[in-house]
């Protein structure tokens, strides 16, 4: 069964963004590539635990096994030696990432309190959009009893658009959230 963002995708929003950017090719026409979540545990430095709870967490929310991050040096000031577990990631693609981001646009974002919008000015320059959550129970997955601490998470998803503009674009046909512009 193909996903709903990616028939949306298919259906309106090539169409939309080729007449509002004059693509000449379906090809031209910017897609998302992929969606990399990363949740970093510090507290995993003294209790291993944390990162066991992060990983169950995280593999709950995008339905896929996460790597482990290790620590790349050490830093006396954190208490942290080289090569010591300290987060985790995944990188999603194809029919996961869509239903994540269906997920995530429509049932977890609305969840937030207080949310005001996403920001537009965390694009990097090469039209990937990266954005932070600060609590995992915003996903309907997570059982609020099970929740000890509360982690958050960095999410980027990466485009193939070339500029700012046609990521933002892109996204708001996605319907992303963002800040309206004043």
């Amino acid at each position: 069964m193909v996903p709903r963002l990616k028939e949306k995708y298919k259906k309106e929003i090539i169409p939309e963004m080729r007449e509002k950017f004059k693509y000449k090719n379906v090809m031209a026409v910017p897609r998302i590539e992929k969606v990399i979540v990363n949740m970093g545990v510090g507290r995993a430095v003294q209790d291993k635990a944390e990162l066991d709870t992060a990983v169950k967490e995280l593999s709950l929310i995008v339905g896929q096994k996460p790597i482990i991050t290790r620590s790349k040096k050490s830093i006396a000031g954190f208490k942290l030696r080289k090569n010591v577990p300290i987060g985790c990631k995944v990188t999603l693609r194809s029919h996961i990432m869509y239903e994540f981001l269906d997920r995530l646009l429509n049932i977890a974002i609305p969840r937030i309190r207080d949310f005001r919008g996403l920001q537009r000015d965390s694009f990097d320059k090469r039209g990937n959009f990266n954005f932070g959550i600060k609590e995992q129970t915003i996903f309907p997955e997570i059982n609020l009893d099970d929740v000890k601490t509360t982690l958050g998470m960095n999410i980027t998803v990466v485009t193939t658009s070339r500029t700012d503009d046609e990521a933002v674009a892109l996204l708001e046909l996605f319907g992303f959230p963002f800040k309206k512009q004043t």
